[in-house]
This record gives structure tokens, sequence and C-alpha cells, in this order.
């Protein structure tokens, strides 16, 4: 940290602004000294953990060994053995909420719908500057009718599983499946999904138009959260988590061949 300080208070290599206004200031470190620092500083990190992307090293790590195979004189040094990463700090790392929107109440009514919620969750009628989720285990819905919260109720959640803890399983085990039929978030056209960086507004026009039919705003994954499930060998499921910053795509380039 002293020294990214250090290096920060000089002219950045890049500085621009993108078109969605996030600013980007980019310093090079290239010294020997300084580059020995670094090294010795991530010998006592323990862990890495992988926030974002997932997907993305799966397929950089089998690309790598593809190329292993097909390369008779391998020696571990290729660039295909390496892909890039960028590396945050836990606490300048922010998790936004991850929220959901529905087509169809599955040919339930809306009246019908909340009655249904109630089995699982304590349902009260709120007013739109209060319809932001206030803690776990606490979702705000919006349909056509106004926001509601729904305080899920004793039971509908496991502490001792640190996937089924999570208001996201909670959400599709009590209510986009044995309600909505919404089995496959991957794949079922019925449901899609909105960053929390968009805000609630986001989520009242997709309702608004017409184009979908329910919202699930939910709160945001803690970073205790992430780490647990992780540790415990686990993965989050999807849709989960929406990550703060991201770097502009192709700022960093990194060559295999």
């Amino acid at each position: 940290n002293d020294l990214v300080s250090e290096k920060t208070k000089e002219e950045p290599v890049y500085n621009f602004t993108t078109n969605d206004d996030i600013k980007h200031e980019l310093w090079i470190i290239s010294d020997l000294l300084d580059l020995a620092v670094i090294e010795e500083g991530f010998k006592s990190v323990p862990f890495l953990y992988v926030a974002d992307g997932h997907h993305r090293t799966a397929a950089a790590a089998c690309i790598g060994q593809k190329r292993k195979k097909e390369n008779l004189k391998h020696t571990g040094l290729e660039e295909y053995n390496f892909f890039l990463a960028v590396l945050f700090p836990e606490d300048q790392l922010k998790i936004f909420d991850y929220n959901r929107v529905v087509k169809d109440l599955n040919g339930f009514s809306s009246e019908d719908f909340l009655t249904r919620l109630n089995k699982s969750f304590l349902v009260t009628k709120i007013e739109k500057a209060d319809s932001r989720p206030r803690s776990i285990r606490e979702f705000c819905l919006y349909m056509k009718s106004g926001w509601y919260r729904l305080l899920a109720k004793e039971g509908s959640w496991d502490t001792q599983d640190p996937v089924a803890d999570l208001d996201v399983t909670i959400l599709s085990e009590q209510v986009l499946s044995p309600l909505l039929n919404i089995t496959d978030l991957r794949k079922d056209n019925r449901i899609d999904f909105v960053g929390g960086i968009r805000g609630l507004e986001e989520l009242e026009k997709r309702v608004d138009s017409g184009e979908m039919k329910a919202a699930f705003a939910l709160y945001p994954v803690s970073m205790d959260q992430l780490l647990n499930i992780a540790d415990a060998g686990e993965i989050m499921p999807p849709k989960t988590t929406w990550f703060e910053p991201k770097l502009r795509s192709g700022l960093f380039i990194h060559d295999l061949e």
C-alpha cells in the first residue's frame, strides 16, 4: 500500500474517462527494486480468490492445456501458461446487489402471488422511498401494483450451509422454483438479471414497460459470505455478485503467441 501510494503521486501513463463516466488511471511499475518489493509482499498472501471471471479463468486454463499437448517442446515458460488477472485487496472491492426480473407469474394473478408468498415471507406494502432491502433475508418486490417488502421467515434458510444461507438461494428455493417454475437460472428465458450498479429505477423500468411482470431487489452479498463459500470449496450460484471496480476491456492484452 505504501508503494502504491508513492507511485500514484506520479503522473499516470494513461488517464482517461470512459463513456460511462468511469475514470481510469494507469501507472506502470518497471523498476526492479519496486518489483522485488511487490513480489516479496505477495509471499505473505496465503490465498487469492476468483471473485469475477471464473469462466474466463477456466477457459484460459483449457487453452493452456491444449497448447501444452500440441507443443512437443513444452517448457512451462510459454505465454500460453499464463493469463491476465487483476488483484484487488478485499477492502478496495465493492460488491453490489444482483437483482432478478421475471417475465410472468406462472399463471398467478398479482393478488394470488402475494398470498402464496405469505407461506415463506412476511409481506408488507411499502413506499418507493423505502424500497431498498436493509439487510440479509430481506427482499423488495416490485409489480405494477407497487413495492412490497418480503421478510424471510425462520426456517426458510440453512445457516449450516454457506450457499443455502445466501439470499439468492432463499429466493430460488422459496419463490422462483416452487411458485414460478424457474429452476435453471442459466437457461430459463423467463428470468433476467440486473446489476445493482444500474439502480432500482431499472427494475421499475423493466416492469412498467410491460417487458417484465415482477422484479426482486436483493441485499448485496457480503465479503465474508463470499470468502466463506470459497473456503468451504463451494461455488456461488449464478448471477449472485456484481463487483466494482471493473477495468475497461482491452486496456491490458496478453498475447498467447
